[in-house]
């Protein structure tokens, strides 16, 4: 059976990255001196035989004017061959002149020749070859392995410009490097190579340097540097000679020391005689060099800190209420707390954001959770919401899930059995699915030409594909679901891949450093996705947290042993479980993932097992008898060499599962916290900008945006608005930009909305925070002014609320694009909104009701709807404002609006209520699901 990776599209085998040693060895030094006596035979060599051997580049046949007007004989033709051969060495040597200036002034990336590809190639590695024989200044060093220390000279770089790094040799304990410390984030925005490049080289363009420097070097946290894209806070990099705005360091010192003696920013344009007189120290006087440095580094932190209150006291004004996330947090640590704060939002943000299909499961059912919370809502309280790392998960899940994506592996294949089942056709056994933007290919064995519309055939029909302008058509299905056990084990260049757990029908063993971090993405991604119906999946010595997630479905034993009775006892045959799944007969699909290397009997009894169950069994260690083998790599890659997969592995570590655990048991949270009241309006005029964000985002007033970009506008302005303290231009480009923006993006963006609204309406204090004019006002800050000013007037209340509930359309910023405003899953704005339009809605339909007003009592609480659906205790004062008006008719067809709304269930209090209001409801509801 062919393996997928055979007809993936576009797939190209990865490679492990070059390890280059830190020493010369004796082959490094024989290979620069061949590629120096290469790059002198091929300098001067070659045109000393071309003068000796064939003459100058332009002989006479191609001076003769007749040339162009004779016949071309063979002498001419020598001719201008030899001009192309003196050509080719000019190219040549002109490809040595630009990287061996490049090499010896590090000046960062070569200079391009025109027309030079694979000759720059050849000239940069030879260059690069024979420049390493002058990096410690003394090409004999590794063979003489001279006893005695070597002089104290310059340090000297030699650079590749290909994709290893040449390290720099360490032959003194008494040298020194330069080294930047990542800072932690502000906002959720890290730090990019590109603007360290720019703040201590001069130049963005030059982070090139700084990743070649670093790529593949452990960092203090245990990871490697493998994207010049992703860095992570805490990370130490090494600088070039030139670089300015580092620490000075040993050239020897760990990278874990440098980050504890200066975990701060580093001291501004230090002047380069300090520099040389710190490296000149010698080792006696060392530790106290380093002791003043580690207080210097502290006393960096310290006046850090001292700016960071400014930005920390902005963002108690953002929030409102004062609450902090997880990214205040970073911003008010102290020298000593760069521990996991330093891994926190963005560490989440870089593996969470990826899983994405498990993030768009996990938000369907916190939304379930986040329902079942409002039922014990109390007024004038909104509910328990995340903090920290809790609510950096919740917005990495926000910016990661493809809701599109698994919809339509749910609807299509469910659509592929309900099709199979209705032609009596068995499901064929999937062993491995491509989910991309173009469409979703399985591979099927045996292979079927014949798939049911609207899936076709590719490959001799090994792989059906549904494209996916198809699947995104495809309404709901009731068919079950065939093939539950599709679960992401990692992504290629075009999409994310999928194995069928069931589909290897025998053991699967997964082994290597990452091991228990793969099961638990694949127990966290099984738990949730909506490709199944009933499931269980039993965690073996892990994973007892996750249970908090989905209880139902998960369950934590500590051994093999536990479980092993019972899977045999229920042991299916596969065949009859797919038809059984297809045919309305789902049964209970099982995993087991275990973290504990079964003993010798236990593996015996899986293997025996796995070969007669449709159940799929992952299960760690060296398993002799498995079918498939999973091989998690220390850098991160998931191979099977059976299917032929080779993918950047899915994976999720123990911190960020207790995020999501953490994440869960906030929503079940019963407690509530009480919402702040507003800042007062004094003018209730139409102000000149009115932004809406009670429904869909409108801004109302100035001059129509330019097409494509109104709605980063209208994000900027929203978050401003919605954060009257002021915003700091690089915390606003942290919640715009959660992956990070150069700089240069970030200013331009402002400036252009700047120019777009006025600066009357968007200003800029002494401090650099920018903050919205009084002509500017949201409908949420007019609707709490409404509902503040009801509160006080008796008379005038009614009138006030239904203002104020007048405001809503729809939804809180219905529209917005996917991925933008992933902030407010840290914000208070959200649950805010939701808690007090609910609560206005209630107190004027009870109002309503008292003085008997029963239908506008009704419309009081639709208008809450829109905004604030879930919030039951609407439902119940509908159902009793229903009740009120006397009519049966419009009772029974609340009822079965919510029944057909509340497809997860209803409140203990809503069902209670409609039983006292219409207590024959439920045989009416069943009488209208037979017909």
């Amino acid at each position: 059976m062919p393996g997928p990776a055979q007809h993936a599209r576009g797939r190209t085998p990865a490679r492990a990255p070059a390890r280059i040693p830190a020493r010369r060895r004796l082959g490094d030094v024989l290979a620069g001196l061949g590629a120096l006596a290469l790059l002198l035979a091929l300098v001067g060599g070659v045109p000393y035989a071309l003068l000796v051997f064939v003459g100058p580049p332009i002989g006479p046949e191609l001076l003769d004017l007749d040339l162009l007007t004779a016949r071309v004989g063979p002498s001419t033709i020598t001719a201008l061959l030899v001009l192309f051969v003196w050509l080719a060495w000019l190219q040549l040597f002109a490809c040595v002149v630009v990287e061996v200036y490049a090499g010896v002034r590090r000046v960062g990336m070569p200079a391009r020749v025109p027309l030079s590809g694979g000759t720059q190639v050849l000239a940069n590695k030879l260059v690069t070859a024979a420049l390493v024989l002058f990096t410690t200044g003394a090409a004999v060093a590794p063979i003489a392995r001279l006893a005695g220390p070597p002089p104290t000279i310059p340090p000297v770089t030699a650079v590749a410009f290909t994709a290893p790094v040449v390290e720099q040799q360490v032959v003194d304990n008494q040298r020194t490097k330069k080294v930047y410390v990542v800072q932690p984030p502000h906002g959720r925005h890290h730090e990019s190579l590109w603007e360290i490049a720019e703040k201590c080289l001069g130049d963005g363009r030059r982070y090139p340097e700084i990743f070649r420097l670093n790529q593949h070097k452990e960092q203090p946290d245990g990871a490697r540097l493998r994207m010049a894209d992703l860095i992570r806070p805490g990370w130490v990099l090494d600088m070039p000679d030139d670089a300015r705005n580092t620490h000075l360091v040993p050239a020897n010192q760990a990278r874990a020391q440098t980050l504890k003696e200066h975990p701060g920013p580093p001291k501004k344009d230090r002047p380069a005689d300090v520099d040389q007189r710190q490296g000149e120290q010698g080792k006696g006087g060392q530790g106290k060099s380093e002791q003043g440095k580690g207080e210097q580094g502290k006393g960096d932190q310290r006046s850090g800190d001292q700016r960071e209150r400014g930005s920390g006291d902005q963002r108690q004004g953002d929030r409102g209420s004062g609450d902090r996330t997880g990214a205040d947090q970073h911003g008010d640590q102290n020298g000593n707390g760069h521990g996991d704060q330093q891994a926190g939002g963005s560490a989440l943000l870089d593996v969470l954001s990826g899983a994405s299909l498990a993030a768009a499961g996990l938000l369907a059912l916190l939304a379930v959770r986040r329902r079942e919370q409002l039922w014990r809502r109390l007024t004038g309280h909104r509910v328990a919401r995340p903090q920290g790392d809790a609510a950096d998960a919740e917005v990495a899940l926000r910016l990661g899930a493809d809701k599109p994506g698994a919809r339509i592996l749910d609807l299509g294949l469910r659509l592929l059995g309900a099709e199979l089942g209705a032609r009596g056709r068995t499901p064929p056994t999937v062993y491995a699915a491509h989910l991309s933007a173009r469409s979703l290919d399985l591979w099927v064995h045996p292979p079927d030409e014949h798939p049911p519309a609207p899936w076709t055939a590719d490959d001799g029909g090994q792989v059906w594909r549904l494209a996916a302008q198809e699947g995104r058509l495809l309404d709901d299905q009731r068919g079950g679901a065939p093939y539950p056990g599709l679960v992401s084990i990692g992504t290629d260049r075009s999409g994310r891949v999928l194995v069928d757990l069931e589909a290897a029908q025998g053991l699967i063993n997964i082994r290597g450093p990452q091991t228990t971090a793969a099961l638990a993405a694949l127990a966290v991604e099984l738990a949730t996705n909506r490709w199944s119906d009933r499931m269980r999946v039993t965690l073996v010595g892990f994973g007892e947290e996750l249970t908090a997630i989905a209880p139902d479905r998960v369950r934590a034993v500590g051994g093999l042993a536990e479980v092993l009775p019972e899977l045999e006892a229920g042991a299916s045959p596969r065949r009859e479980v797919l038809t059984g799944r297809i045919n309305g007969r789902p049964g209970v699909a099982h995993y087991l993932l275990s973290a504990v290397a079964p003993t010798h009997d236990e593996a015996r009894r899986l293997a025996l097992l796995a070969r007669n169950d449709s159940a799929g069994y992952v299960v760690a260690g060296d398993v002799p008898h498995a079918t498939w083998t999973w091989e998690i790599t220390e850098d991160g890659l998931a191979r099977l060499p059976e299917l032929g997969f080779e993918v950047r592995a899915q994976l999720l570590p123990r911190r960020h599962y207790r995020a999501l655990v953490d994440l869960f048991r906030t929503a079940g949270r019963v407690d509530g916290e009480r919402i702040p009241g507003p800042e007062p309006l004094t003018d209730l005029r139409q102000p000149a900008v009115e932004i809406r964000i009670l429904g869909p985002v409108e801004v109302v007033g100035p001059r129509p945006l330019e097409e494509g970009r109104m709605a980063l506008a209208a994000e900027l302005l929203v978050y401003l608005a919605t954060h009257p303290g002021g915003v700091h231009p690089v915390v606003l480009g942290g919640v715009l930009w959660p992956r990070g923006v150069q700089p240069m993006v970030r200013d331009a963006t402002i400036a252009r909305v700047v120019a777009w609204l006025g600066p009357e309406h968007l200003r800029e204090d002494e401090s650099g925070r920018l903050s919205l004019g009084p002509g500017v006002r949201t409908d949420w800050a007019l609707f709490r002014e409404l509902v503040r000013r009801s509160h006080g007037d008796q008379l005038a209340r009614t009138v006030l609320l239904e203002k104020a509930l007048g405001l809503v359309r729809g939804p809180l910023l219905t529209g917005r694009p996917p991925g933008r405003y992933a902030w407010l899953a840290a914000d208070a704005l959200e649950y805010d909104v939701v808690a007090e339009v609910a609560d206005a809605a209630r107190r004027l339909c009870e109002i309503r009701l008292a003085e008997g007003e029963p239908d506008a009592a009704i419309a009081a609480v639709r208008a809450a709807l829109l905004l604030a659906g879930d919030d039951e205790s609407l439902w119940r004062d509908l159902l009793r404002a229903a009740h009120a008006t006397g009519d049966l008719a419009r009772l029974r067809a609340v009822i079965e609006w919510l029944t057909r709304r509340a497809a997860g269930g209803l409140a203990p209090e809503t069902e209670a209520l409609i039983d006292e209001l219409l207590p024959s409801w439920r045989v009416h509801l069943v009488r209208e699901s037979t017909a």
